[in-house]
């Protein structure tokens, strides 16, 4: 079945988890709140489900429709002028103006823009950076929420070997569209997720150490972190994610499932660590491309460092899709890795007051690039604490100090 779709009210729901609960950090939107809507046309049924919603909680929404399947021509055509032609003026007042963004990931060809060269895609994204930075600061200032979801498409359902009803599956049961009332089921797993960060949060964790059949790696976590997860970042969002000191990143991890990125795959990505720079990345398949990935400022050091409990994640099958495949459940949950920009809100204290100097002090990893790399398999994680005391934190899919 390749024309599947979700009635009206799964849809309703979709949309009401997405604008009044993951957004404001779990608490939805309040009256007179600007929201960007940004939704490809091939999900404009959500796209009406999300403006409705955004209107019935007294919101502002800002819809923008964007068409799929022209990336190809504009990144055949474009000159290096075009590529990082950037409209200062008018993105900073787009940013003063929103409180919130919503995005939907829909991918009708995820293979369309394979042949381009993907230094064109690396010159279009740098130049944007400073967009990227403004809206960081200012969710730093607590002004800003953002949450993106996923629209089912055929192709990236073929590629999993799942037929697209099936694949739909994954999302509804991921996010509990299946339940009555999804956003009490939201709540449940934001409880639990606030409880597991207070207990990572009031460990001093110096080291982890990452050890099973695929990964034997040293992460540095450095003064004044914290885990975060949850808080609407993203739906479904069962991960717990650090930013380390890149400069302590030792080892080397390889990783199971594949990355699909900027119309590419790389698969069986292997990465060693050496005082915190990467000093050796292979990939069975996208090795070139992964090369001229971490070609770009910084993306050569370690911006996060992530696990997944796979007692609160509903995702029992890969999606080729990251924000699904990093959250991943199964018997042994996920571990995932960025290479490139780190999240300040991982730090202990307040963002908005911490210089450029200071952050980069710290080891806070600034970069254009941010991907997420998943393993599946089984691993320990073993924390050392300041005191030289190890405490094992994760084994066999699942945080060891939680109990349910």
């Amino acid at each position: 079945m390749t024309d599947y779709q979700p009635s009206s009210k799964i849809l309703q729901k979709y949309a009401e988890v997405l604008i009044n609960c993951a957004l404001n950090s779990g608490e939805g939107i309040k009256p007179g709140e600007v929201v960007r809507l940004i939704v490809p046309d091939i999900a404009k049924p959500l796209a009406l489900e999300l403006q409705n919603t955004v209107l019935k909680s007294g919101g502002h929404p800002m819809l923008q429709i964007i068409p799929t399947q022209l990336d190809k021509d504009f990144y055949t055509l474009a000159n290096d002028d075009q590529l990082t032609f950037f409209p200062e003026p008018y993105l900073r007042e787009r940013v003063k103006l929103i409180d919130h963004q919503v995005f939907i990931i829909a991918d009708p060809d995820p293979f369309e823009l394979k042949d381009i060269d993907p230094q064109k895609f690396i010159k279009a994204r740098d130049a944007k950076k400073a967009y990227r930075d403004w809206l960081d600061d200012k969710e730093n200032r607590n002004q800003f929420t953002w949450t993106a979801g996923l629209w089912a498409v055929s192709a990236k359902a073929e590629i999993v070997g799942l037929s697209l009803k099936n694949y739909w599956q994954q999302i509804i049961k991921a996010c509990f569209l299946d339940k009555e009332e999804p956003i009490v089921e939201w709540q449940r797993i934001f409880k639990m997720q606030k409880s597991i960060k207070k207990s990572l949060n009031a460990m001093s964790i110096e080291w982890l150490e990452i050890k099973g059949p695929d990964v034997d790696l040293k992460v540095k976590l450095g003064a004044n972190r914290i885990w975060n997860g949850g808080n609407g970042r993203n739906i479904p969002s069962f991960e717990f994610f650090t930013s380390p000191n890149w400069r302590g990143t030792q080892g080397w991890i390889s990783f199971n499932q594949p990355l699909y990125r900027y119309g590419n795959v790389i698969k069986d990505i292997h990465l060693e660590f050496k005082n915190g720079l990467v000093t050796k990345a292979k990939a069975k398949t996208g090795n070139k491309f992964l090369q001229e990935m971490l070609k770009s400022p910084n993306a050569d050091k370690i911006g996060e460092y992530s696990l997944t409990d796979k007692r609160m994640s509903r995702i029992t099958h890969v999606m080729a899709e990251t924000l699904f495949d990093e959250n991943i459940g199964g018997p042994y949950g996920n571990t995932h890795l960025a290479v490139g920009r780190c999240y300040k809100d991982c730090y202990r204290g307040d963002p908005s007051l911490m210089s450029k100097e200071k952050w980069a002090e710290m080891g806070f990893n600034d970069s254009a690039e941010h991907t997420d790399i998943v393993s599946t398999t089984d691993r320990t994680v073993t924390a050392t604490m300041t005191d030289g005391s190890q405490k094992m934190i994760y084994e066999k899919g699942k945080f060891t100090f939680y109990k349910e």
